[in-house]
C-alpha cells in the first residue's frame, strides 16, 4: 500500500530541511559521506518534511523505496534498490556504495526503512511467482534515470560526456574515483558500472521549451523554424531557464526564470531563439563544472526528446565548441536499462562490453563557428543581477 503521492523531484519545498541536514549531521561531514550537499529534490530531507508535516503519514510508513524499486517490487515481491538511484536520497555512502549508518543515525531514521543495496548490474531478485512475472525470471538492480541513460549512450568511460536533453537537462562524465565538487556545482553519484559519476543537472531544460510551446499554442516544429531565423544573440533578448529552481551550478531553489532585454521590436521569433539559447547556456554551465571537476570531453553523445532538433543540437556545438553526436537508439535509459540486464544475466561480461558492442553512433554536428559568447555572458550576468532579488 502506498502511504501517499510522491514528492516529485523538481518539488523545492525542502530547503529547511536541507539546512536541517547540515546542522544534524555536520556541513563538511554530510558532502564527505554523500559526495554532495542536501538538495531539495533528494530524498533525505523529503523525509524529514514528511515527518515534521505529515506525521501520521511518516508513522504509517514501513518502506521507502524509489520509484523504479516500487516497481521491482510489484513485479518480484522483493524489496531492494541499487547504487545509482540510492545516491540521489543523500543517505548513501557514494564512496562504500551502501546506506551511510552514521547518516542515518544522526537523523533519527532507522536502517529498516530502507531495502537492501544491490549494484546494478546484477540480479536483484529471482521471481518466485508472488509478483507480476512468472516465477524464474531474474531482475537485475538497474539504474536511476540518468545513470541508465549513461549506459544507453555508453558513457562509460572518462572521456566521453552525455547530454540529456528531457524535462530536465543532465550533462554527464563517468568517474574512475569518486571525486566530487564541495561547493555542490555538479553531483558525484555511484554509476552503474560499478564506479562513478558526475552530472550537472538543470532542472528546467525540455520542460521550459514544453513551457513556451503550451504558452504560444505553436508546435516543436514551428519553434525550431522560428529559432533557427532569428541571429545568434537574438538581438539582444536573453531567457533564464529556471522556471523550478536551479542545480548545477548555482544549487539556488529561489532563482526564477525571465526574459532580460525584451523590447518592442522582438518577436515570438527571438523569444522561441532566446529560449533555446538559455537552456543550451544552462547546460553549457554544467559542462564546465564538470571541466572543474577534471572532466575531459573527447566525444559528446546526445540523447532525449531535444536530440531530435537539428536547431538545439546546432547550439550545442557551438556553445561546447565541439562536434556533437546522436545515437541510433535515442531513449538511452531503456537502452541502459536492456544493456543492464544483459549483462546481469550474463549475454554480456560487464557493462563496458556491452556498451562497446551495443551503441551505435547516428549523426555527428560540428560546431558552425557562430560565437555566442557574447550571449553567455548576458545570460551568467543575469542571474547574479536577479539572485538578491528572487530571494525576497
Amino acid at each position: 500500500e502506498v502511504v501517499r503521492p510522491a514528492i516529485l523531484w523538481n518539488d523545492q519545498r525542502t530547503s529547511e530541511q536541507c539546512a536541517e541536514i547540515d546542522r544534524l549531521a555536520g556541513e563538511e561531514r554530510v558532502r564527505e559521506i554523500t559526495r554532495n550537499p542536501p538538495l531539495t529534490g533528494f530524498t533525505a530531507p523529503k523525509i524529514l518534511w514528511l515527518r515534521e508535516n505529515e506525521p501520521e503519514a511518516f508513522a504509517r510508513t514501513v518502506r521507502i523505496l524509489l520509484p523504479k524499486d516500487y516497481i521491482r517490487l510489484r513485479l518480484t515481491g522483493t524489496i531492494a534498490t541499487e547504487v545509482s538511484d540510492a545516491s540521489g536520497t543523500g543517505l548513501l555512502d557514494v564512496s562504500a556504495r551502501t546506506w551511510s549508518e552514521e547518516l542515518l543515525e544522526k537523523l533519527s531514521l532507522d536502517r529498516s526503512l530502507f531495502p537492501d543495496v544491490f549494484e546494478s548490474d546484477v540480479p536483484s531478485a529471482k521471481t518466485d511467482g508472488g509478483g507480476l512475472l512468472a516465477a524464474g525470471i531474474p531482475v537485475v538492480g538497474g539504474g536511476g534515470d540518468q545513470a541508465a541513460g549513461a549506459v544507453g549512450t555508453g558513457t562509460v568511460l572518462p572521456g566521453v560526456v552525455s547530454v540529456s536533453l528531457g524535462t530536465s537537462g543532465v550533462v554527464f562524465t563517468a568517474l574512475d574515483t569518486p571525486n566530487y565538487d564541495p561547493a555542490g556545482a555538479v553531483h558525484t553519484f555511484c554509476h552503474a558500472n560499478r564506479a562513478w559519476h558526475a552530472m550537472g543537472v538543470m532542472l528546467s531544460c525540455g520542460g521550459a521549451v514544453r513551457w513556451f510551446r503550451d504558452l504560444f499554442a505553436t508546435d516543436y516544429d514551428t519553434m525550431n523554424a522560428e529559432a533557427a531565423s532569428v541571429a545568434p544573440g537574438a538581438e539582444g533578448l536573453t531567457f533564464l531557464p529556471y522556471l523550478t529552481g536551479e542545480r548545477s551550478p548555482h544549487n539556488d531553489p529561489w532563482a526564477k526564470g525571465a526574459f532580460i532585454g525584451l523590447m518592442a521590436g522582438h518577436s515570438r521569433q527571438h523569444m522561441a531563439r532566446a529560449l533555446m539559447e538559455g537552456v543550451t547556456f544552462g547546460l553549457l554551465d554544467g559542462f564546465r563544472a564538470l571541466e572543474k571537476l577534471g572532466a575531459t570531453a573527447d566525444d559528446i553523445r546526445v540523447t532525449g526528446g531535444g536530440a531530435r532538433s537539428q536547431v538545439w543540437l546546432g547550439l550545442l556545438a557551438d556553445a561546447f565548441g565541439r562536434s556533437v553526436t546522436t545515437l541510433e537508439a535515442d531513449e538511452g535509459p531503456a537502452m541502459g536499462a536492456a544493456l543492464l540486464a544483459g549483462v546481469g544475466v550474463g549475454l554480456w561480461p560487464d557493462v563496458k562490453t556491452a556498451c562497446r558492442l551495443a551503441v551505435r553512433s547516428k549523426t555527428t554536428v560540428e560546431p558552425s563557428g557562430e560565437n555566442l559568447n557574447e550571449a553567455y555572458a548576458r545570460y551568467r550576468s543575469g542571474y547574479l543581477a536577479l539572485r538578491e532579488w528572487n530571494q525576497t
